[in-house]
């Protein structure tokens, strides 16, 4: 089976975990910091979705999950150690048309969550369509190594100075771009700090008479 991937903007979408081990926890967290709407259905849950819940940043229903459970939902994420579980929830999610995503267990899956490495507004995604985890995770550390933390700030002064071009009406070629954010201006980011990197960034694209 092959995957599209795809970033979401999940800004107020409603989310639904079943289960509250540690999986479902660092999955909900996930979901929380992109502005989901989450609920948690588990009889049993970690400390970590215990606080989500008590400071208001989750729904909790502690309770096991039932049939009918997933109406409304946009995404259909579940977590528990039960396969009977995650076969049901995948059904019914098929049956509404819900994305669903099985943890651990691909053939119940619609969609499947890739491994992550993040700098800033930068991220990459790693994924095997779900063969090999393990390789997706060691591929990711790999990356962590390559993509230090410079890349973060390289990423938002990127962002800033593309803005600066659009508005001043100067035309800069993608491979300008290419040939611009190359590794001159991450070693300033390091040595001499954001401003000088971002002023090397505009001289190098041709544009710091225009700002």
């Amino acid at each position: 089976m092959g995957y599209f991937p795809v970033f979401l903007d999940l800004t107020g979408r409603r989310c639904l975990m079943v289960g509250g081990g540690p999986v479902a926890a660092h999955r909900v967290e996930g979901l929380v910091a992109a502005g989901a709407r989450v609920t948690v259905i588990s009889p049993r849950v970690t400390a970590a979705l215990d606080a989500l819940a008590a400071a208001g940043r989750i729904d909790l229903e502690s309770r096991a999950y039932r049939a009918g459970d997933l109406a409304g939902f946009d995404l259909v994420f579940v977590a528990t150690d039960a396969r009977e579980v995650n076969a049901s929830v995948a059904r019914e999610a098929r049956e509404r048309g819900a994305w669903v995503n099985a943890a651990d267990d691909p053939a119940n899956c619609t969609f499947i969550l890739p491994a992550l490495v993040r700098r800033g507004d930068l991220t990459v995604a790693v994924a095997t369509g779900g063969t090999s985890p393990a390789l997706a995770r060691a591929v990711r550390e790999e990356l962590e190594g390559y993509l230090t933390e410079e890349y973060g700030t390289l990423a938002a002064i990127a962002a800033e100075v593309r803005l600066e071009v659009r508005t001043a009406g100067q035309p800069v070629t993608a491979e300008a771009w290419r040939r611009a954010l190359g590794r001159e201006v991450r070693e300033l980011i390091v040595e001499r700090g954001r401003d000088d990197a971002k002023r090397r960034l505009r001289e190098l694209l041709g544009v710091a008479s225009c700002i």
